[in-house]
């Protein structure tokens, strides 16, 4: 296990180099950069003193992000930032002269705990129902669960969002939810269950269009699986000799389906940290999407580094984890060979 485990991570660190190299590369092929907005304001005023200060400055920043130099030596002086100072550098147009993991910090809670409920609302619901339809297969009601389900996973997630803020959020139709944002304000007369109740209700929606197309989804492939397994001898088996319906589906049967939902769950965590850019966008919350927004459109080379970078550790990391996971759900499986 140990030797693996080497070379895994040893495999895992090249990959990440040539995930960094290729996303630097690229983001370098790009036209324009974090200055150039800025520098062709101060030029288009060439006679203004404060215009070439401005332009100097920019000079000077193109130099601190090492854009005056060829590709190859600019990825490594960033890269050597990370490696010998675990330094991702400081924001060159967000948030001009902050660091990145500064910012990162600062958005990533709401992510987290947004896509942590929106994990928790898919898997607690999908397994059970997918494992439904498995045992009810062809039945009136598996139809009609697959009927439901194909029709969430078909819509989109912005129209989804924005219907559901017509509907239901302040000034809609149903005024039944705050329309935008996590945050609660204490204004000193609700009692701490209303402002529980409060930031409960900010969740439901956000978390809601978050899951509801990985929801469909995952119960597919929960009773995907669940069938295969189910007509299997070893069911049957334990069938004849008297053990309980609800023992066989559940520890017998559901443990050998459960390699497609480890498989899935690996995928998971680099989405804890990307966020979902659509609904952080639409119900205005201060995440991980939003800021992936504005480093892309602002152009600003050290923040979107650093958000490929734990993207692409946390792709990985599970990746690596869902390995692991396999032999606990099925001890036949040795990663060593």
């Amino acid at each position: 296990m140990i030797c693996y485990l080497a070379k895994r991570l040893t495999l895992a660190l090249l990959t990440l180099f040539a995930i960094l190299f290729v996303s630097y590369f690229l983001l370098r092929l790009a036209p324009g950069d974090p200055t150039r907005s800025a520098m062709l304001e101060s030029s288009a005023s060439a006679g203004n003193v404060d215009a070439r200060s401005g332009l100097a400055g920019n000079m000077q920043l193109r130099k601190e992000l090492h854009l005056d130099r060829p590709i190859i030596v600019g990825f490594a002086c960033w890269l050597g930032g990370i490696v010998l100072h675990g330094d991702f550098g400081v924001s060159a147009s967000v948030d001009p002269g902050r660091p990145v993991t500064a910012l990162i910090a600062e958005k990533l809670p709401n992510t987290l705990s947004l896509n942590f409920w929106a994990v928790l609302v898919t898997y607690f619901l999908a397994i059970p129902l997918g494992v439904f339809s498995a045992k009810h297969n062809g039945t009136v009601a598996d139809r009609a669960i697959e009927f439901v389900l194909f029709f969430l996973y078909s819509l989109p997630v912005m129209w989804v969002g924005l219907l559901l803020q017509t509907l239901l959020c302040d000034g809609g139709v149903l005024p039944l939810f705050p329309l935008q944002g996590l945050e609660v304000v204490d204004d000193g007369v609700k009692s701490v269950w209303q402002l529980q109740w409060e930031s409960i209700c900010r969740y439901i929606l956000p978390v809601f269009s978050l899951s509801y197309a990985g929801f469909a989804g995952l119960s597919r492939y929960a009773r995907a699986g669940m069938l295969e397994v189910l007509h299997s001898d070893f069911v049957r088996g334990a069938r004849a000799k008297g053990v309980a319906e609800c023992e066989v589906v559940w520890r017998h049967a559901f443990r050998n389906a459960l390699i497609t939902l480890i498989t899935l769950f690996g995928g998971l965590l680099p989405s804890l940290v990307a966020g979902s850019v659509i609904v952080e966008y639409i119900f205005n919350i201060p995440g991980m999407g939003n800021l992936s927004i504005l480093a892309l459109s602002s152009r600003d080379y050290p923040l979107q580094m650093a958000i490929f970078f734990f993207s692409g550790v946390l792709t990985l990391g599970g990746i690596l984890i869902a390995d692991l996971l396999y032999m606990a759900a099925d001890p036949r499986i040795d990663l060593a060979k």
